[in-house]
């Protein structure tokens, strides 16, 4: 577990700011640091240093995803939709995507989920049954981080199912083990290691991920606008946002 050791782990962004600048010194390179091929946009390798090894190790991998598993996604953000991508691998179905806003479901969809469910709608939940006849999903993936989004999490995944969390919660969430004890469920939770960024970058070469989540960029000296941009992520369709050096 990288991101837990005791003299590295979750390093920048948290006990060291981030890397917006030309040249970063880098702590614990060793664990990571990975040099990328030549022929690989690198713009495109923006997603790589979270969103991506997030979305498969917290997302994909906790949720012990199998061929023809039924699987729900609540949270159409970038690390969901990483979520999304790297769950197609293992060939789900149904693969469905759960979220409030128009622009992020649009985007969805039109990255390969199966079905989107707009939550917002009085009967979002009607719609997540007839998907699976009222049986639940075998593999639910949390990838919001709210008290609301969680409990959804909890109704959805069915009877012998997983649910792994990859939001970043702020407030506490109830477990409603009043309703979930005997069911047989796993609940997962984890912060990324990074681990898996060399075998992300071997399926990245191969074209197993052809469509950009990195909707916006702009030059340097825009980046005032690209932060204000950042405000309205959800609402305007912005996925990721690039600053070109």
């Amino acid at each position: 577990m990288n991101s837990h050791c005791t003299t590295g782990g979750w390093v920048l962004g948290n006990v060291i700011d981030g890397t917006q600048a030309e040249y970063v010194r880098i702590p614990h390179a060793t664990n990571s640091l990975y040099k990328l091929p030549g022929n690989i946009d690198l713009a495109e390798m923006v997603v790589f240093s979270d969103a991506f090894p997030t979305g498969m190790e917290c997302g994909t991998l906790n949720a012990d995803i199998q061929p023809g598993s039924s699987v729900a996604i609540v949270g159409a953000g970038p690390v969901g939709l990483a979520a999304m991508l790297t769950a197609k691998l293992y060939t789900p179905h149904p693969l469905v995507i759960i979220d409030k806003e128009v622009k992020r479901l649009q985007h969805a969809k039109k990255l390969g989920a199966d079905k989107v469910i707009n939550v917002a709608e009085p009967d979002a939940m009607e719609q997540l049954d007839s998907v699976v006849d009222g049986k639940g999903f075998d593999c639910v993936i949390e990838a919001v981080g709210t008290p609301t989004t969680f409990d959804l999490c909890q109704k959805l995944v069915a009877p012998g199912g997983s649910l792994a969390n990859i939001g970043v919660h702020g407030q506490k969430a109830t477990l409603d083990l009043d309703k979930l004890w005997d069911h047989n469920i796993s609940i997962k939770t984890r912060l990324v290691d990074t681990v898996t960024i060399p075998t992300l970058l071997r399926l990245f070469q191969a074209g197993q991920f052809q469509s950009s989540l990195l909707t916006h960029r702009y030059a340097f000296s825009d980046i005032l606008k690209a932060y204000q941009a950042f405000q309205t992520t959800s609402k305007d369709g912005i996925l990721k946002v690039g600053i070109d050096f």
